[in-house]
């Protein structure tokens, strides 16, 4: 029995031990100072790419071939065909979209430019102007599907 409570205030000194401890690395990191902050310049007009490729050279497009899913979908980005994906490539299928939103053209999309945004593409498709969409006023917001090529009757 004397062992068994030996053990029980044992665990109990080692636990209040660690919880001392504990508490006093605790504000010795409360008390270390912040790290330094280093500010980035602003993203100016120049630092978003181009959607138009302008005057990019490249070598010719690949032969016509059936291409995969994934290969068309690589294309689709890869501009100049050099089959090497850059930053710029990567995000100017998506500049003509952010400068849609960036209403005050500063390169910098704040909430309320989003959400005046958002508000006036809800509004257009609440046609009975209460405040809810239903399903059919909610189909009005989707994508218009692109323009099928008409089909060769050769």
């Amino acid at each position: 029995m004397r062992q068994v409570v030996l053990g029980v205030l044992g665990g109990l000194v080692l636990a209040g031990v660690g919880v001392f401890w504990w508490q006093g690395r605790a504000a010795i990191e409360t008390s270390a100072p912040p790290p330094p902050v280093a500010e980035a310049p602003a993203p100016g007009p120049e630092d978003l790419p181009l959607t138009d490729p302008g005057e990019m050279q490249g070598p010719a497009p690949p032969e016509v071939s059936p291409l995969t899913r994934e290969e068309q979908r690589f294309f689709r980005y890869d501009r100049n065909r050099d089959r090497v994906i850059t930053r710029n490539e990567m995000l100017s299928t998506r500049s003509d979209g952010f400068r849609a939103l960036d209403v005050d053209g500063n390169n910098l999309l704040t909430f309320e430019e989003w959400a005046v945004t958002t508000v006036e593409r809800f509004e257009k498709a609440d046609a009975d102007a209460d405040g809810r969409l239903t399903p059919r006023e909610f189909a009005t917001t989707a994508p218009k599907p692109a323009a099928k090529k008409p089909a060769c009757k050769c």
